[in-house]
């Protein structure tokens, strides 16, 4: 079902049944500030399965992680560098995802993610409000693997139909594009996907020396 979320006044009831889906293990669909994202409880592994299989994408392509605030960092991940903090801090909330290590202690099977996770906090209130009341959720863009990536609830629920419980409808997407990924993993950063965050925008966070060669060249 398609749920208006547009105004922090009435999109309680709304929220309430997203809250309540993905309690279940279910799979929504919710606004971001760079397009419509598909998702579930990160903790509960068949529901990250649903959103995998919802999107027709397998376990070598685990899903990044939304969660509500920066304190939420060094429950999930550990080792976060300088650099990787600094555009955090910077660019969040906001259109940036930034892989870092996994806290090997996590109860949660996001895929084959090789002891990594990809963290994001969106610029939209309808998403944070809904992240505060669940905590982390796993959370891709919300389309067929191969399709174009949703900007409006209908697009999304064109694509993904039956496979989502409930649909969060706050309008078209405020970007349109998705994040820019960067891996903070290794001993420099390095960006795996330009997006919503400009190139020059980094560089002017941390400096061009924080990135790699081969992505600065």
């Amino acid at each position: 079902m398609i749920l208006p979320c547009f105004d922090p006044a009435t999109w309680g009831p709304s929220l309430d049944a997203a809250v309540h889906a993905l309690s279940r293990g279910e799979v929504v669909v919710l606004p971001t500030d760079t397009v419509y994202g598909v998702g579930a409880d990160a903790f509960q592994p068949q529901a990250v399965a649903r959103v995998l299989a919802a999107k027709g994408r397998d376990r070598q392509m685990p899903p990044p992680v939304l969660i509500p605030s920066v304190r939420t960092v060094d429950g999930l991940a550990h080792d976060v560098s300088a650099p990787a903090r600094a555009l955090m801090d910077a660019c969040w909330p906001g259109p940036l995802t930034v892989i870092v290590l996994a806290q090997p202690s996590l109860a949660w099977d996001l895929g084959e993610t090789r002891g990594t996770v990809a963290l994001r906090i969106p610029d939209h209130a309808a998403a944070l409000a809904l992240l505060a009341r669940t905590g982390p959720l796993a959370v891709t863009s919300a389309n067929r693997t191969g399709q174009p990536a949703a900007t409006t609830a209908d697009d999304a629920k064109e694509q993904l139909g039956d496979a989502v419980s409930v649909y969060l409808d706050a309008g078209d997407s405020p970007l349109g594009v998705a994040s820019t990924i960067v891996d903070a993993t290794g001993p420099v950063l390095k960006v795996v996907r330009e997006g919503g965050v400009s190139w020059d925008r980094l560089v002017e966070i941390v400096g061009v020396k924080a990135f790699d060669e081969e992505t600065s060249a």
